[in-house]
């Protein structure tokens, strides 16, 4: 009976530590764009076409209300690709949202998108962050 409990809570122990002690994932697409861009498709997921192909210059997203301030960004797209995004609210400088914006606009860039996660501890940043980014490429689209 001793055997069966100590092989069991050891298997337990076990599967613990190993789901616990998984390696993190980070984004392996660079963060900055090539400096020569070359369209890929559509930022917004839409199917490529010869006109989103062709959206260039900067757009303003909607500014977001969150329980951590105001959040806005400002996206430049050359020939339908994503190239830059600024903050222009929403720089928040305190907790899990100090580390937000910079992975938000890390994962954007690379997913040419909206379409990314939130970051974990800073919801209302990430929330904030993808609907003023999601608005901004609407308008470019429009």
């Amino acid at each position: 009976m001793n055997r069966a409990v100590a092989a069991t809570t050891a298997t337990v122990a076990g599967l613990f530590l190993m789901l616990a002690l998984k390696p993190h994932q980070t984004p392996t697409a660079a963060a900055a764009p090539p400096a020569d861009p070359v369209p890929s498709g559509s930022p917004s997921g839409a199917p490529s076409t010869p006109e989103h192909d062709r959206t260039s210059g900067t757009f303003t997203g909607d500014t977001i209300n969150t329980a951590r301030g105001p959040v806005q960004v400002r996206v430049t797209l050359f020939k339908g690709r994503l190239t830059t995004i600024a903050v222009l609210k929403g720089e928040h400088d305190e907790g899990a949202s100090a580390h937000a914006v910079p992975r938000l606009t890390q994962e954007a860039l690379a997913a040419q998108s909206a379409k990314i996660d939130a970051v974990s501890g800073a919801t209302f940043t990430s929330q904030g962050y993808i609907s003023s980014l999601q608005s901004a490429l609407d308008r470019a689209h429009d």
